[in-house]
């Protein structure tokens, strides 16, 4: 009978090792801001969802619509900056866009806002600015300069 067990070996004998390491090194390189990504993903989730927590979506129907739309679509960056981040923390200063354009949403989209709609768009935007900050810092503190 043949012997189908299979000793230790020290990988440092593979063929690919080399290519492994890089690979390794590449994932460990993009992830330097992964404690963002969480926190990007509940503010969009919180976004989407805050006409009806705080009760406007009734009488702000246009302002309910569009914090709906900056949900998901802040929720989708946290994603990309999840599924891949080499390719997506470009769209940081989007989202500190984002964030401006938020803080700014309730005079501009909505009608005769009252202060506890603005007081929302406003923590809302200032985290998503926030947070796209610490993003674009870090892939440009990673981007090498040419």
């Amino acid at each position: 009978m043949a012997n189908v067990s299979h000793g230790r070996s020290d990988i440092t004998s593979h063929p690919d090792v080399s290519e492994m390491r890089e690979r390794y090194a590449r994932m460990l390189g993009g992830r330097d801001v992964a404690l963002v990504d969480g926190p990007v993903f509940l503010l969009g989730l919180y976004c989407a969802a805050s006409p009806w927590i705080v009760h406007y979506a009734a009488g702000q129907p246009a302002l309910a619509t569009h914090n709906l739309i900056m949900g998901i679509a802040i929720g989708l960056l946290a994603l990309g900056f999840t599924r891949a981040p080499e390719r997506m923390y470009g769209l940081s200063w989007a989202m500190c866009a984002m964030g401006i354009w938020m803080i700014i949403a309730p005079w501009v989209v909505g009608t005769g806002p009252d202060t506890g709609v603005i007081i929302n768009n406003v923590v809302i935007g200032a985290l998503a600015l926030c947070l796209g900050l610490v993003c674009a810092a870090s892939s440009a503190r990673r981007t090498p300069m040419t």
